[in-house]
């Protein structure tokens, strides 16, 4: 007998219920102010993870000039920007479990303060060594993602909650901040700093300011959020909250979200770098060319939230699939860097969609357990992060192919593919075999 999504997540219906009991079944049947609460969650989370974001990225283009001064090789190159993705994947299902706890106001607006250390320090970095420490410690602005999911998850109902966690992942958008605002803020201030050196110039002028807004943005978090906050886990114990991990299902949607998170970020690290090597282009304009890329992956997230919303995540899951592994295909052929730009931006817009669609599946069946599951399946699609990078320098050393990157993602897009068709086929020859017996037993009445 196929278990319900709430057996399959014990206890789901009793947290569920009283969940629910205090924000109300369906948001229109809210007082303006929870409905004004809702939103001022969702505003400050989704603002908070876009800093995040950028920071968490920042390598991607400080590497660059980096790389010059300091003289590392490509290897060392993508372990320096692929070491921040290791330590918010690996943190992010403890950071979950604290959100869902404590409540998202003093989880996130602690992250918000702690990642602004590390990432002022690195303003002060001299050696690639101690970049590799700093890039440990700036990681956990990774974590933010299962905080932010956890607490927007917390105020809004089960039939909001595909647009509301999409509008929230849009704060992917903050890749793009770093990819347009760094290199011009490398060149704002020369390399001697200003006012004796308190504020750097050069590559240095980025963590400094992005240190700066952390620290902004974690009072503005702290006391423009609303009080009380909402804890799911509160009066479970750690066993239950722990039980979803069991199940396999948690994992194939990590599974699907190394798709379409964990490559867009390795390639929102790793284009800056393809297009300054292979189409020879300056740094600024490759930042550039890449936000198109990160745009559509990350601002189409509400569309894919809505669309989960309404026809439901599976379908929507299976057009992402299909249509990004025919851009892949394509794209691990040499071409123009007109048509090369348009696939990709392809690319980034169905892993835009495949990504809110990803934790539709997690609120349809976790419904009170977002904060642990989608610090697991974010887990798996940041490792995959951390993974791919290092797996593109060596594909390309390899072959000596740079296009072979694409090739990586492909391939790993196959895979779940053919996942997914695999589980959906038996779930549609148990439905048939259970309607023809229950057909059988009702002709013999």
């Amino acid at each position: 007998m196929r278990l319900s999504k709430t057996d399959q997540n014990t206890g789901s219906v009793r947290s569920y219920d009283r969940l629910m009991a205090v924000q109300g079944p369906d948001s229109n049947n809210v007082t303006t102010d929870v409905a004004r609460d809702r939103v001022r969650v969702l505003s400050l989370a989704t603002a908070g993870f876009t800093l995040f974001f950028a920071v968490w990225v920042m390598f991607a283009i400080l590497g660059i000039p980096l790389r010059k001064e300091l003289g590392f090789d490509d290897g060392e190159f993508a372990l320096l920007v692929a070491i921040p993705i290791l330590t918010g994947s690996l943190l992010r299902v403890p950071v979950g479990l604290l959100t869902d706890h404590f409540g998202g106001r003093i989880v996130f607006s602690g992250l918000l303060a702690a990642t602004a250390v590390p990432t002022y320090l690195v303003s002060r970095a001299h050696s690639y060594g101690v970049l590799v420490a700093l890039a440990f410690f700036v990681g956990i602005a990774g974590t933010s993602f299962s905080a932010g999911i956890a607490w927007v998850a917390a105020w809004y109902p089960h039939s909001r909650q595909g647009f509301a966690l999409g509008t929230f992942g849009a704060g992917n958008v903050g890749a793009s901040i770093t990819k347009l605002a760094a290199p011009t803020l490398v060149t704002l201030v020369a390399a001697g700093g200003v006012a004796g050196g308190v504020v750097p110039g050069g590559w240095r002028l980025v963590p400094f300011v992005y240190a700066l807004a952390l620290l902004v943005l974690a009072a503005v978090t702290w006391f423009a959020s609303p009080t009380p906050d909402h804890r799911p886990a509160r009066g479970r114990s750690m066993e239950e909250l722990l039980r979803p991990l069991r199940i396999l299902r948690v994992w194939r949607f990590g599974l699907y979200y190394i798709v379409v998170f964990g490559a867009y970020v390795a390639l929102a690290l790793w284009l800056p770098k393809y297009y300054v090597d292979v189409y020879g282009l300056d740094l600024r304009t490759a930042g550039l060319l890449t936000s198109l890329f990160i745009f559509p992956a990350s601002l189409l997230r509400p569309v894919g939230g809505y669309l989960s919303d309404r026809i439901g995540a599976r379908p929507v899951m299976y057009t992402a699939f299909i249509v990004m592994s025919i851009a892949l295909g394509v794209l691990n052929t040499s071409m123009g860097i007109r048509p090369f730009t348009a696939l990709v931006v392809v690319v980034g817009a169905m892993m835009g969609i495949g990504k809110a669609s990803v934790f539709k599946y997690i609120a349809d069946y976790f419904p009170v357990d977002v904060g642990v599951v989608g610090g697991v399946v974010g887990a798996v699609g940041g490792l995959g992060g951390f993974v791919l990078p290092l797996v593109f320098a060596w594909a390309q050393a390899a072959s000596g192919r740079p296009e072979s990157t694409f090739l990586v993602v492909l391939l790993s897009g196959i895979v779940s593919l053919i996942w997914l068709h695999l589980v959906v086929w038996r779930m549609r020859r148990t439905a048939a075999r259970l309607a023809l017996t229950q057909g059988g037993a009702g002709s013999h009445g």
